[in-house]
This record gives structure tokens, C-alpha cells and sequence, in this order.
């Protein structure tokens, strides 16, 4: 099975749109393998959003994404990557369809509630940088209702 990471970012942590944001990819049939409630360094961001570091917003989006906690978490099945920047919408809020977590919850990209991994390599880069110690494994009772054999 293919994991992707979504990040709820300070916005979506202060409005209280955590459970909400869970919900919609456990609704979808997705398996939660990792969370935790961070706050991180400036550091640390500049790590994670090295490939944008020469971006003139590269600055204020470190620093926003430093102002408050997030909520880091590993999510997997079946083509998790695609599907989870589907669930969370265009980039641009204003772009994002309507059922989409940004489409319902943001106007400005700036605070666009979420970051989700853009590939499959970007997902095993972010995964490893946010969860060094490691992910938890497990099996879900209900897999055999949400995937064909």
C-alpha cells in the first residue's frame, strides 16, 4: 500500500478543523498509520520546504508555518499520494472544487489548511523528515470492506 503525509497547517489547527480533516480520509477508506501534534523549527521547515526555497514567499511561508502547531500524520492505501491532493483540493483555494477540504475551508493560499505530498518520492522524503522514529503498523478489521482481494 502507497502512503502519502498531509500536514494540517497552523490555519487548520487554530479553526479547529483537525477532527474534520481526519474524518474525510478515514471516510474515504484510508488507514492513519501515523499523527503527532508538532511545533517546529524554523529548521526544520526550511528542510521540508527546501525545493521552494528560492521562491520570494519562501520566507513568510517558513515563518507562518513556524507561528503554531501542526498535525503531521502518514496516511496509506491504494494510490494515497493522487488521491489525498484530490481530497484536499487545488493548491489555490479559490481554484478547489466544492467537497474538497480547501474548496470548503480557504480563500488565500497562503492559508490553505493543508500540505500533502506531490509524489511518491516527496511523500518517502517528508514521511522520513516528520517521522524519524518510524511509523506504527497495523491491520484494520474492515480493510477486506474497503479493498477487493
Amino acid at each position: 500500500m502507497e502512503q502519502t503525509y498531509i500536514m494540517i497547517k497552523p490555519d487548520g489547527v487554530q479553526r479547529g478543523l483537525v477532527g474534520e480533516i481526519i474524518g474525510r480520509f478515514e471516510k474515504r477508506g484510508y488507514k492513519l498509520v501515523a499523527m503527532k501534534l508538532a511545533s517546529p523549527s524554523v529548521e526544520h521547515l526550511e528542510k521540508h520546504y527546501e525545493d521552494l526555497k528560492e521562491k520570494p514567499f519562501f520566507k513568510g511561508l517558513v515563518s507562518y508555518m513556524a507561528s503554531g502547531p501542526v498535525v503531521a500524520m502518514v496516511w496509506e492505501g491504494k494510490d494515497a499520494v493522487k488521491t489525498g491532493r484530490t481530497i484536499l483540493g487545488a493548491t489555490n483555494p479559490l481554484a478547489s472544487a466544492p467537497g474538497t477540504i480547501r474548496g470548503d475551508f480557504a480563500i488565500d493560499v497562503g492559508r490553505n489548511v493543508c500540505h500533502g505530498s506531490d509524489a511518491v518520492e516527496s511523500a518517502k522524503k517528508e514521511i522520513a523528515l516528520w517521522f524519524p522514529e518510524g511509523i506504527q503498523q497495523y491491520t484494520r478489521a474492515q480493510d477486506a470492506w474497503v479493498y477487493e482481494k
